[in-house]
């Protein structure tokens, strides 16, 4: 690897960054220490900030040069609503609040890039750091432009990054096109009358029509799209009565469904609705549909994801890049930002999990689970990666 060295030589002290994010979470809309902290560290190092878009966002202003070209670098900042199960020195410590998803070590990354940027300037241009707030759930990509993130501060594309379990730690890896999911949620009451159990024929009974509707809705998934079309459709919970011997008046069927382009959500929504109001129909009882759309399909440009490849086998070596990864079923709100700017969303190999410290959980170090723990090895190479991506995007004029 060719990492940056004054990042290798910052690297404790990024840890420590990393790991004091870690022990206090903040979830959504509430990341104001975690702002501050962001923003305390930006201005030690002479970075003009400017803070309020997202409501708890940040953004660090680093110029050299003559030049107008600029490019975004974004980290997210916000945690989880669940508890962590590590005991380690660093592990949350507020209940019922946990970085089980990496934005902690997202954070750290670009606040060492950031102040190598700031020492160095071995580039021509703006580097803007993006620091988001609420991306779990919360749309905070969405909420920052809605503040004027790219009319404040114009840029010619923009880029991100987020730790990868199970890949090989400091592996990084890309693919043009969809890499992630769009990311939608339903909730239908079906709307029936309800009987004594004994009496099944005085009343309209929505659970059996919810199990109808239920079947129904999967071959939507396997006969109305093209299987070349990935797609995919959850119902997690189903909801009915509260008696063994009462027929409910209603019965209620929640889930989501995930597509790499909208013309198969379109179809799936609307054909889940014909769907479900015609079932109902069928038997005499009404439905309540309500859809919602969370987050579009994160779609990597193909001129700035060939560029992004480029970078890493700079950085790490061609042999630890993936020029092609499998996208996922995940979803991720940076696919805001690259529905107005070109741009690429990138992974960074966060290992197997070896790397946790003693008290960790007994679960996988996967995303999302309570024993999972960003791995501190990739902070210099991640930042090594930032500054390399800035340097090459505004070289200096010969």
């Amino acid at each position: 690897m060719k990492l940056v060295d004054p990042i290798i030589a910052f690297q404790a002290e990024l840890r420590q960054i990393r790991r004091d994010l870690h022990a206090h979470p903040e979830l959504c809309y509430e990341e104001r220490r975690t702002a501050d902290v962001v923003a305390a560290k930006l201005t030690e190092w002479g970075i003009p900030v400017v803070r309020g878009l997202g409501r708890t966002g940040v953004v660090g202003i680093i110029k050299n040069g003559t030049s107008e070209r600029a490019i975004g670098l974004r980290a997210d900042m916000d945690a989880l609503p669940m508890q962590e199960n590590n005991t380690f020195a660093h592990a949350s410590r507020h209940p019922g609040k946990m970085h089980a998803c990496g934005h902690d070590g997202h954070t750290a990354m670009l606040l060492g890039a950031a102040r190598h940027l700031a020492r160095q300037r071995d580039f021509d241009g703006t580097v803007y750091l993006v620091f988001q707030p609420a991306e779990e759930g919360g749309a905070g990509a969405r909420q920052m432009i809605e503040d004027g993130l790219f009319t404040q501060f114009p840029m010619d594309a923009i880029y991100g990054m987020h730790n990868w379990p199970g890949a090989a730690t400091g592996t990084l890896s890309a693919v043009a096109g969809p890499m992630m999911a769009s990311s939608n949620e339903f909730h239908v009451v079906v709307k029936g009358k309800g009987a004594h159990a004994a009496q099944p024929h005085k009343g309209i009974d929505p659970v059996m029509i919810a199990v109808q509707i239920a079947q129904s809705w999967q071959t939507i998934i396997t006969r109305e799209k093209s299987p070349l079309d990935t797609a995919e459709l959850s119902i997690t919970q189903i909801h009915a009565g509260s008696a063994t011997n009462v027929i409910p008046d209603e019965a209620t069927l929640v889930g989501t469904v995930r597509t790499f382009t909208t013309p198969v959500l379109d179809l799936i929504e609307s054909r889940m609705r014909a769907v479900a109001e015609h079932t109902a129909a069928g038997f005499g009882a009404e439905v309540d549909f309500v859809f919602k759309r969370n987050y579009p399909p994160l779609v990597n440009h193909a001129r700035e994801t060939a560029f992004a490849l480029e970078v890493m086998r700079s950085v790490v070596g061609a042999e630890r890049v993936n020029a092609n990864v499998e996208p996922t079923m995940g979803a991720e709100d940076f696919a805001f930002f690259l529905q107005q700017k070109p741009g690429c969303y990138i992974f960074i190999g966060n290992g197997e999990g070896e790397h946790r410290d003693g008290g960790h959980g007994l679960g996988p170090c996967v995303l999302h689970n309570g024993s999972y723990d960003f791995n501190d090895e990739l902070l210099p190479i991640g930042a090594s990666f930032w500054v390399r991506l800035a340097e090459m995007s505004l070289p200096p004029a010969a």
